[in-house]
């Protein structure tokens, strides 16, 4: 019977080390929460700028409850989409106009449902999609729910991808890509990514989903960062990370993103989000473009040079462990440790001294390369990363006894 099946698998997956669980935060998003009871110094939250409790959005999401009300009350497409939408989506279309010419913008409820939209959408008349292979969840399952050709290029494999292009005969052609690998915290080449684009007639998606905030002037994001800018570029943005709130959007020439509202069944049959968090989302725009966010951008930038150091000299100490660090500069900072039950005891020995780092597991990440995946907020200080530094040390010494 099921039950049983599935006791099973899920046997067989506590074999393996790779049962999750879930820890209750009962305090609000911050380097230092209270989870379970215990009040620990975490490390692995995406709140790059640390922006998720600043007073500033609070307020701006209480005055949207206010004005706004609770809830949507339908979809978009209905009478779910309210004046603070409108207003978001205006804002986020004129946030990526230098990268994208005339774009236009269109929010969702999450960057999961965004990807769920967008990849489908596009490939509903028939496509070739190209895909690296580390993409997001949310990219694959994108691409598989879609009616189009699929081809996966090895990470950052830009000979096999071209290979790939030049023997493609399809009308529409997709390259899709996430700008910061989630798990591995490196960059796409987006300028040999476009350059490819438009030289075989491609369009290239880009999910900014890690960038968006924190890279390029004003934290306007990936695209920014590398100073491109094309009709071509279609990207995806999540705004529960380095903005603090929740949801996402999509921006790009304004065809498609008009394609999307007419065909994005995500978008069509999905309840809008609440219009005070489009509201308090208005306000964390203005916070990152401005010199409180070139302020916490730098200071995110100075803790990853430290936290790099420190953990390269502290990997050389303990060569015998295997530890290495993946070659990252942005604020996702990963371990990589090796084998299941490794990188659960290591996250299990920074537990015991207060400090929060899960451990990653398959099949989030290739099989042998399971990691601890830290990840820095602008909210955290020099000090706290050298307590996790010194951490890590504690954890490498008791490993070896």
């Amino acid at each position: 019977m099921l039950i049983d099946h599935l006791n099973r698998q899920l046997r067989e997956r506590a074999d393996q080390a790779l049962t999750r669980t879930r820890r209750t935060a009962e305090s609000p998003c911050a380097p230092r929460q209270t989870v379970d009871g215990r009040d620990l110094l975490a490390f692995c939250s995406n709140d790059y700028l640390g922006l998720a409790h600043h007073p500033a959005l609070v307020e701006a999401l209480a005055e949207g409850a206010r004005r706004f009300g609770a809830g949507s009350g339908a979809s978009h497409l209905v009478s779910g989409h309210s004046r603070a939408h409108a207003t978001l989506e205006e804002e986020l279309a004129a946030w990526m106009a230098p990268c994208i010419p005339n774009a236009r913008a269109l929010y969702f409820c999450t960057g999961f449902m965004a990807n769920m939209a967008l990849v489908p959408a596009l490939s509903a008349q028939g496509a070739t999609i190209f895909a690296d292979k580390l993409n997001h969840a949310s990219l694959v399952d994108g691409a598989l729910m879609s009616k189009a050709r699929l081809h996966r290029y090895a990470h950052r494999n830009l000979a096999v991808l071209e290979r790939q292009l030049s023997a493609c005969d399809t009308e529409i052609k997709l390259i899709v890509t996430d700008a910061v690998f989630s798990m591995d915290g490196d960059l796409a080449d987006l300028p040999a990514l476009l350059a490819l684009a438009e030289r075989f007639d491609a369009w290239l998606v880009v999910d900014d989903a890690h960038g968006f905030g924190v890279l390029g002037t004003q934290g306007r994001g990936s695209l920014a960062h590398f100073g491109l800018r094309s009709e071509r570029l279609i990207t995806m943005g999540t705004l529960g990370k380095a903005a603090g709130v929740g949801g996402a959007f999509v921006a790009a020439h304004p065809t498609i993103i008009e394609w999307l509202v007419q065909t994005a069944r995500p978008y069509i049959y999905t309840t809008a989000a609440p219009p005070a968090i489009a509201h308090a989302l208005s306000a964390s725009l203005q916070l990152i473009a401005g010199p409180e966010g070139e302020q916490r951008r730098a200071h995110l930038h100075a803790l990853v040079a430290q936290l790099r150091g420190e953990l390269s000299k502290l990997i050389a100490a303990h060569a015998d462990l295997g530890w290495s660090l993946a070659d990252s500069a942005t604020a996702i900072q990963p371990l990589i440790v090796g084998s299941n039950a490794a990188a659960l005891a290591l996250s299990a020995a920074l537990d015991a001294q207060g400090l929060w780092v899960p451990a990653i597991r398959p099949p989030t990440v290739p099989v042998g390369t399971a990691r601890l995946r830290i990840t820095l907020s602008a909210a955290h200080s020099a000090q706290d990363v050298q307590r996790l530094v010194d951490g890590l040390a504690v954890a490498a010494k008791e490993l070896h006894a």
